[in-house]
């Protein structure tokens, strides 16, 4: 059945695979971002309405004709503070208060996995404490809370948790790892790199998106943790991408407390471009149990943390000849700041 789809954050690397996707499977799309729509594939079958989720009319001329919205609009940890909580915390507010208003029939909302912070065990369980790390952590926390509010008013608000996700298009901090690989370098890592460390591929995000969607209300107006089935450790699978460059090089391992202690140095004088729960997780172990999300929605992960690696990794040596300038969204390539200079050492 044809259905209207409201995105929010459809500009970014989520947002324009996931309304590929749904077009598709013939749905209909509005999507709403600050940043322009710039995807020539899609722009001329989509209704597209640029704006803030902050501004309430502009949310409200969004919603309208929505019967299934896409909450993925966010504030990024490298965004400045202030824009991170009020996008993240006034902006979820505002998406959810419209479409309770306008008796949208379902909002799935997209958290993360960053909202158990720095956990002490594995695996994950949704019903583990939630302990945000830093502002975007902390946002995401307060963001489901404002979720709950309004299940209890009724609404119909699946809550997923992806792990970082990866795919065609996603740069951000995996274009460090891939640009080191093209250019035939090695690769630092912080500790010996044999902690299993989950991901998760954006199709695999966008099959539990639409479970959400069309699941019976009354089982999938949950929390649902989404990430890969099949992953092994964080050093296993850099190499893999570091082989598939084909220069013969390795991932090189250094301790991971000297490393952070540099790397919280440089986050505050602001010459590096990785932030406090990236850095303070990738030596960690670091996956969630997918059990209740394959049980009660369905989802059966189609690509591996490796298969999702590599086939971005493809897609990045297609394209990084274009890939021009720098920003902190996870469509487009970081500035290395001082860690461009360390390339030439390894």
């Amino acid at each position: 059945m044809t259905q209207h789809y409201l995105v929010t954050g459809s500009s970014g690397f989520l947002g324009i695979n996931l309304i590929r996707y749904l077009l598709k499977r013939g749905h209909t799309v509005t999507s709403l971002d600050i940043a322009p729509f710039t995807y020539a594939d899609a722009a001329d079958r989509i209704q597209i309405i640029t704006g803030d989720i902050r501004d309430r009319a502009v949310v409200d001329r969004a919603m309208r004709g929505a019967e299934i919205v896409v909450h993925g609009a966010a504030a990024l940890p490298l965004y400045p503070r202030e824009d991170i909580y009020t996008t993240n915390i006034d902006g979820t507010r505002n998406v959810l208060e419209s479409a309770y208003q306008h008796h949208v029939e379902r909002l799935i909302h997209i958290s993360t996995t960053a909202v158990y912070g720095i956990p002490d065990h594995h695996p994950l369980l949704e019903t583990d404490p939630l302990s945000g790390v830093g502002p975007y952590g902390e946002t995401k926390v307060a963001a489901e809370a404002i979720c709950r509010e309004y299940q209890q008013k009724g609404m119909c608000l699946p809550i997923l948790r992806p792990k970082s996700f990866v795919g065609p298009e996603r740069l951000g901090v995996f274009a460090l790892l891939y640009e080191w690989a093209r250019e035939g370098k090695n690769f630092p890592m912080l500790g010996k790199g044999d902690n299993p460390y989950q991901l998760l591929d954006v199709e695999d995000l966008c099959q539990a998106i639409d479970l959400a969607a069309h699941g019976d209300c009354a089982l999938v107006n949950d929390v649902f943790n989404i990430g890969a089935k099949e992953f092994s450790t964080v050093r296993a699978e850099f190499q893999a991408v570091v082989d598939a460059a084909g220069h013969g090089r390795r991932i090189r391992c250094f301790p991971a407390r000297p490393m952070m202690i540099a790397l919280r140095l440089l986050e505050r004088l602001h010459l590096s471009p990785l932030y406090q729960w990236t850095y303070e997780t990738v030596s960690k172990e670091s996956f969630v149990s997918i059990e209740k999300a394959e049980h009660v929605l369905g989802f059966k992960p189609q690509y591996s943390n490796k298969d999702a690696l590599l086939r971005n990794y493809r897609w990045y040596l297609d394209n990084w000849q274009t890939l021009h300038g720098s920003g902190v969204t996870h469509r487009t390539v970081w500035n290395q700041s001082v860690l461009r200079l360390a390339k030439v050492f390894f």
